[in-house]
């Protein structure tokens, strides 16, 4: 019965978003006509504002939720009649997907990070607005990702908490949409160039190397989209982009980008080369796009809840922090920014600390350890799928007839901005989590894809396409099949009964620790003792209906 309400509710979610996405076509049709997919991007992107927005002011309970996918069922069922037939092979491609996802989705066990603060703030979204400082409750919480206020909107009834990892389904559903039709549309106009072989390369890379969904997150779901804004900047040197079309999907690709894991500001500089290509007229218009505007609410709205979490603008950067604010955390950004450092150089593990920490993180004096200790371990071992990725395409489409191809010089300077990010990467902060993946596979990629657009096509070529596309699927399919039953045969699951991932009491020790504060404060809000509100360490105030957290000093 469990199963039915999970695959239901998940049924729901999936309708609402296409909804969304079909009001947002209709809306924004006379200015810009984004495909529908793009339309699904965008949805996404309007339900983490929405999130964002109304978190200063209500908990996203089952009535607050309720609302807004309702409103998702009413778009869709009004436009259903109108748009079915136009849309019929994006609706059927769209079920098929999601349909083949939710494989990715049953009994999916949690990382680490998911239990220590990405279930929790969540969670914590769920039961309470805004709560001032509440990074003194966590470090986990002084970082929060659009992806946690983005799974807080799926808090059902019935399903209650256990869909907290649908956020990562849906976005890596819509990656593939986007991916296949881009394959479709190039197949259809025999535009098979390097950015097709690039998009293709996309697709049978993030279906094979990221089938555990639950392990998504912020990085991978970020990562993803990473490799799409890519492949759209380089579309510009097609010099068929309509320009409209083409900023709105770079604005909706940057601002869910940057709001999934803040450091990707640094992605802002791949703005430099479309600055570059585009005409000044084209930028000029940029302000009529009302995506343009999102894109700076999005980032505004980050940059207040960052601040009322932590006192910082974008922790842990020292210097975007205030200290004249009682629940600020400047005193600590310095140590934390360090310790993320440290641990992205392999100078920490679990059961692992380098005996000189600042040392260690300077210049390259970690290089050595790193290749060590990571390098050979996960790399490597990252590397090696790769090339062999790359050997089946390329001989799936060798051939000894080569034909001359023209590439635009322009792709240097994005080649370019792609190598700035990678250098960056490995002196700062060298983990495949932290953007590697996608940065890796780009480099490795692009020369690749230009290599593979010179060979000459045989009659077999659309035979062969399909061939890998459906490869990589039955790939998915078949590892998160075998997990499944390894994870059923482990941990004893009934599938039938309980087809999510298994939540302890210890998932919700920062809700009840803030229970646990907020009865010492009912206790003590009568008294005139400074201290009576501690509660471990942790202060609590009332101003304005708003709870305010600061560290005992």
């Amino acid at each position: 019965m469990n199963l039915i309400i999970f695959l239901s509710s998940y049924f729901i979610i999936i309708i609402s978003l296409v909804g969304y996405g079909v009001f947002f076509q209709n809306l924004s049709k006379k200015k810009i006509d984004l495909e529908f997919e793009f339309c699904l991007l965008s949805s996404i992107f309007i339900w983490i504002i929405i999130s964002l927005f109304t978190h200063f002011f209500f908990s996203h309970n089952f009535f607050h939720n309720g609302i807004i996918l309702a409103l998702g069922l009413i778009f869709f069922l009004v436009n259903i009649k109108k748009k079915f037939y136009s849309l019929k092979s994006h609706f059927n491609l769209t079920l098929i997907i999601f349909g083949i996802l939710i494989l990715g989705l049953l009994i999916s066990k949690s990382h680490d990070d998911f239990s220590y603060y990405h279930f929790p703030y969540t969670y914590y979204l769920t039961q309470e607005s805004l709560i001032i400082g509440v990074g003194n409750l966590n470090h986990g919480f002084r970082t929060p990702s659009s992806i946690f206020y983005l799974n807080s909107l799926f808090y059902l009834p019935s399903i209650s908490h256990f869909s907290f990892n649908i956020g990562a389904t849906l976005l890596f559903g819509i990656s593939n949409l986007i991916l296949i039709f881009k394959l479709k549309n190039d197949n259809k106009f025999k535009r098979y160039d390097f950015i097709f072989f690039l998009t293709l390369l996309s697709f049978l890379f993030i279906n094979i190397f990221f089938y555990r969904l639950s392990e998504h997150g912020t990085d991978r779901s970020a990562q993803i989209l990473i490799l799409i804004l890519f492949i759209e900047i380089l579309g510009l040197l097609r010099n068929q982009v309509n320009i409209q079309n083409f900023f709105s999907k770079i604005l909706i690709l940057l601002g869910l980008i940057i709001s999934l894991k803040a450091f990707y500001v640094l992605y802002l500089l791949t703005l430099i080369p479309i600055f570059l290509f585009v005409k000044k007229k084209d930028i000029k218009n940029l302000k009529k796009n009302f995506y343009f505007y999102f894109f700076f609410l999005i980032g505004l709205l980050l940059i207040i809840i960052n601040f009322f979490n932590t006192g910082c603008v974008l922790y842990p950067v020292e210097f975007t922090c205030f200290s004249n604010f009682d629940w600020s955390l400047k005193h600590e950004a310095k140590l934390m920014n360090d310790w993320y450092e440290q641990w992205s150089k392999a100078g920490a593990g679990p059961n692992f600390r380098v005996e000189d920490p600042s040392s260690y993180i300077q210049g390259f004096n970690w290089v050595g350890n790193w290749i060590d200790k990571y390098f050979f371990n996960k790399v490597s071992d990252f590397l090696l799928g790769i090339f062999f990725l790359l050997t089946i395409v390329y001989f799936t489409f060798y051939s000894q007839k080569l034909k001359k191809i023209k590439i635009s010089k322009n792709i240097y300077s994005i080649f370019a901005i792609i190598i700035i990010l990678f250098i960056e990467w490995f002196y700062n902060h060298p983990s495949l989590r932290y953007g590697g993946y996608s940065l890796i596979v780009l480099i490795l990629f692009i020369p690749i894809s230009i290599y593979i657009s010179k060979f000459s096509l045989n009659k077999n070529f659309k035979n062969r396409l399909i061939f890998l596309i459906i490869f990589s699927l039955v790939i998915f399919i078949g590892r998160n099949i075998y997990r499944i039953n390894l994870e059923v045969n482990k941990y004893d699951y009934d599938l039938f009964n309980k087809p999510y991932y298994m939540v302890n009491e210890d998932y919700f020790r920062i809700s009840q620790f803030m229970q646990k504060i907020k009865q010492q404060y009912e206790i003590c809000k009568n008294k005139n003792d400074i201290n009576c509100s501690i509660y471990n360490g942790i202060r609590i105030e009332k101003k304005n209906n708003y709870y305010f957290l600061t560290q005992k000093k």
